[in-house]
């Protein structure tokens, strides 16, 4: 399976970072056709990523359609982040191995093929394996992206670009609930995948026409002893993290599938420090830990995930169980924070470059914790609007934090390591994701009964959950003060590999 010889010439210094041709695509790129990839990379990102967040608003309509119980259908965002969990640890080595258009080309026709299925799926099962499929496609995109943008920007241009990419990849989940709801409104649940099928194949037509061919790298065979590893390491911890936030019956104990999925986790990371150390590729490269700039990022975008995916899944319970709002108005009330994520993205990307990462990601943890505290003393019985209004600010403020840290994270990696450690972070961010939902709805459910006497008292649980976002978020506020100080070139230029 390994061979004593890597292909890559590695063998003379094992603690060396692995080779990766697709660094050379910006000798090969002229800037404007830099730019054009990343656009077509980002639209597909767009697509995908709208997908991801349109089918909560479904679920009750297709427990009617297909006559299932709430639990099982909660399975279609379930086995969506799973699936994303287990596969995105894999992109880094496929990433590498193949490029960036045969990585795209094969991510939006693994999403084609889900999201065709998901359309005109006669059974719930069916529907479930599509969302799996499409997780498939979905999983690569954001490593991909964000290891092209890595390889073929300039350092010092790099904030900006990202800012841009930003608009489309934090705009995409902040509308994908609301335009669900008018999809279910006037068209019916399968024209949610049906609007996004031309648009998937119309940017992958696009890709196939435009994208230069190459970036691939000559890799050794993928390690069949990490994979399993992987796979169940990641796979247990976020399954046994969503079964605790949902109160689902998995076929193990909540704590088991942790148990499991912690053990293999530790074994995953010891396989793949041993490969490094014999000078044979490993499937995750997790050296790039030993960056301490990366870790910190790493850190503050998992627990910043997690106060911002646990938000996403709260608020529109609280407004609707607590409250007594309207699905419409609950999507109504979320969107300010995906808009200014996105809006913002450029400008914060602009700053970014011109004065590094900590002068921004400081405030904005700041402003994003106060508005989260003060979700916690306003959302639980208030107007939708007054909770609109909050989240503006509260976007505000992830904007200034999530956009430069994507940036400041990977520009600690040298050059070779970018895949791995996009999909690093991406892995994270997902695992992050789990958990938060995970603590924040343990803490909504036992302060609502706690509180409540007879009947729970779903205020309160609501504002005991949403403290617990803030404290999460005051967490992120100390990592922001020992993020890079200095300008982009300044503070990463050492490591760029080009």
């Amino acid at each position: 399976m390994n061979n004593d010889t890597q292909p890559n010439g590695v063998t003379g210094n094992p603690e060396a970072p692995i080779a990766n041709d697709t660094s050379s695509l910006r000798s090969e790129l002229t800037p404007s056709q830099a730019m054009l990839l990343i656009r077509i990379l980002t639209a597909a990102a767009f697509i995908v990523i709208l997908n991801e967040t349109t089918m909560t608003p479904a679920i009750a309509v297709l427990m009617d359609q297909f006559n299932v119980v709430e639990s099982s259908a909660q399975w279609l965002t379930t086995a969506f982040m799973l699936t994303m969990a287990v596969a995105i640890p894999l992109t880094g080595w496929f990433i590498d191995r193949f490029g960036p258009r045969v990585s795209l080309l094969t991510a939006m026709s693994t999403f084609i093929v889900g999201t065709a299925l998901a359309a005109f799926a006669p059974s719930f099962a069916i529907l479930l394996g599509a969302r799996v499929i499409q997780a498939l496609g979905t999983a690569v995109m954001i490593p991909l992206l964000m290891t092209t943008l890595m390889n073929v920007i300039p350092e010092f241009d790099r904030g900006r670009v990202m800012g841009s990419v930003s608009l489309a990849i934090s705009v995409a989940p902040a509308i994908g609930p609301f335009l669900a709801g008018e999809i279910l409104k006037y068209f019916g649940w399968r024209w949610i995948f049906g609007i996004v099928l031309p648009l998937a194949i119309l940017v992958t037509l696009a890709a196939v026409r435009l994208i230069p061919r190459g970036g691939g790298a000559a890799r050794e065979s993928i390690d069949l002893v990490s994979v399993p590893l992987s796979v169940i390491g990641f796979g247990g911890i976020v399954w046994g993290l969503s079964s605790f936030g949902e109160g689902a019956e998995p076929p193990l104990p909540a704590w088991a599938l942790l148990v499991i999925g912690l053990l293999a986790l530790a074994a995953m990371v010891w396989r793949q420090i041993s490969l490094r150390r014999s000078g044979h590729e490993p499937l995750l490269d997790v050296t790039a830990f030993a960056h301490k700039d990366f870790s910190i990022g790493v850190a503050l975008m998992t627990i910043g995930f997690s106060a911002f995916l646990g938000i996403m899944m709260l608020l529109p319970l609280i407004m609707q169980v607590a409250n007594g709002d309207s699905p419409e108005a609950a999507g109504r009330a979320l969107m300010p924070a995906g808009l200014m994520m996105g809006l913002l993205g450029p400008l914060v990307g602009r700053f970014y470059d011109r004065h590094g990462a900590r002068k921004i990601v400081v405030p904005g943890a700041i402003l994003a914790t106060v508005s989260l505290a003060a979700q916690a003393l306003l959302a639980p019985g208030g107007e939708w609007w007054l909770i609109a209004i909050i989240n503006f600010f509260a976007g505000t403020g992830l904007a200034m934090t999530f956009t430069p840290m994507f940036t400041a994270s990977l520009s600690a990696l040298p050059a070779p390591l970018y895949s791995h450690g996009s999909a690093l972070l991406a892995t994270m961010q997902q695992v992050g994701g789990a958990a938060g939902i995970a603590v924040l709805i343990s803490l909504m459910t036992a302060g609502a009964s706690a509180h409540g006497g007879p009947a729970p008292d779903h205020m309160y649980g609501g504002m005991l959950s949403l403290l617990g976002a803030a404290a999460l978020m005051c967490v992120v506020v100390v990592l922001a003060f020992f993020t890079p100080s200095g300008k982009p070139e300044a503070a990463g230029g050492s490591h760029g590999g080009h």
